[in-house]
């Protein structure tokens, strides 16, 4: 939680300012004091019952943080969309695989006929170890992928 917000102060998206007033009132606005005090309610909480948990006050704070960063980071229109352009190039180069699986490397899917349960296995495990800027530069070359219509922010032309 503390990092996505880090990640979202860093980047412009929101201030430690704009914090709802509880969560600035409990564990203040700077990492390390939202750290001690989370940590801090961890320790109380194990000492008081003998389990690992949080105490009632900072577990508040810290579902009101939670429900911030979603609602100001992830959940913001930008957001949506950059993780929908990543899904739909995502989906198409494993369905252009599942496909064609005698053009994936090697000897992932020799032998297997396209269209079949076995390739759309070998497509998604084949896709899920393509760095960001590989699979940019697949969708690109193989699938002629509108660049307008790719995830931003990783240059392809390294």
């Amino acid at each position: 939680v503390i990092r996505g917000m880090e990640g979202a102060i860093r980047d412009g998206i929101v201030t430690y300012d704009l914090l709802p007033p509880l969560v600035r009132e409990r564990v203040g606005t700077s990492r390390s004091s939202q750290l001690r005090a989370f940590i801090r309610g961890m320790i109380e909480a194990a000492a008081a019952t003998g389990q690992v948990g949080m105490t009632d006050d900072l577990a508040t704070a810290l579902a009101e943080l939670r429900g911030f960063n979603y609602e100001r980071g992830y959940l913001r229109p930008a957001s949506v969309r950059q993780s929908q352009a990543v899904v739909n190039v995502l989906r198409a180069l494993v369905e252009h695989f599942a496909d064609r699986p005698n053009l994936l490397p090697g000897d992932h899917a020799a032998g297997i006929p396209g269209g079949s349960d076995e390739a759309l296995e070998a497509a998604v495990g084949y896709v899920a170890g393509m760095t960001d800027r590989y699979a940019r530069q697949h969708a690109i070359a193989h699938l002629n992928w509108p660049r307008e219509q790719l995830p931003e922010g990783i240059d392809v032309l390294r």
